[in-house]
């Protein structure tokens, strides 16, 4: 009797001990901040959403999630053209495996173009700031993809916009799409003087870590964005209200 008690008082303390994960607890907070400007046709966005769609179904990206220290991110998807064009075409959904990466991609892919203005990536910047903000997810990490063909043209300063989302702890990673056979009346926009991935790394992205990878072939997008989305979830951190509870090294 005196045995099982003890084991009972060993059970208690683990219990009182281990960390309390929640549901609303994510390994990353993650908004895809993605350029529907005119510059992109339609046959183009549609390469755009199967891309995303082959990325987040992913052997790699999908074990990439499990392997963090909570197994699970929280996503949400939203278009941008003009100052006054943003939308959150997808709310915050967690994923955690690969049935509910189906689930978003479902979703991902069944929504409509929003837009076809001109090009404000510092509103989809500062919309996703917002987003975050107001997410309600405890996540050990905070980032902002921005996905386009072009430069900021639109609305207020990009870099203004980066710098006010890096210092409320946000990182912000670029995926230049390059265009190499513009239209006369887009060249200078899609291909600006030093390449767009230098404009995205000196304008766009900015936090700790924060890369910019390039695309030259809309059909090799989805091979693009898997690479990014394994890079952004494989830091295994813990939220720090957990990182004294949970052993080093723990998964």
């Amino acid at each position: 009797m005196a045995r099982l008690r003890r084991i009972v008082l060993v059970l208690c303390l683990c219990a009182l001990i281990a960390p309390a994960f929640a549901a609303d607890d994510v390994d990353l907070a993650l908004v895809l901040v993605t350029d529907v400007s005119r510059s992109i046709d339609d046959s183009e966005f549609a390469l755009e959403k199967d891309g995303y769609s082959a990325a987040f179904t992913s052997d790699q990206v999908i074990s990439a999630i499990k392997s963090g220290a909570l197994g699970s991110i929280a996503v949400a998807y939203v278009e941008f053209a003009s100052g006054f064009e943003v939308k959150t075409v997808l709310d915050w959904m967690v994923i955690r495996d690969l049935a509910s990466a189906r689930q978003f991609v479902a979703k991902l892919t069944a929504a409509p173009r929003s837009y076809w203005g001109r090009t404000a990536i510092s509103a989809g910047i500062d919309h996703a700031v917002g987003m975050l903000a107001e997410s309600g997810f405890n996540a050990a990490r905070r980032a902002i993809d921005v996905c386009g063909d072009g430069t900021n043209n639109a609305g207020r300063e990009v870099s203004a916009a980066r710098d006010d989302a890096v210092a409320a702890g946000i990182t912000i990673n670029g995926l230049a799409i390059i265009n190499e056979h513009p239209v006369s009346w887009t060249f200078a926009h899609v291909q600006p003087p030093g390449g767009l991935q230098n404009y995205y790394r000196e304008n766009v992205t900015g936090g700790p870590g924060s890369f910019v990878l390039e695309v030259r072939d809309f059909k090799t997008f989805g091979e693009a964005m898997t690479r990014k989305l394994v890079a952004e979830i494989a830091a295994h951190a813990v939220p720090p209200r957990f990182a004294h509870a949970a052993p080093k090294g723990s998964h």
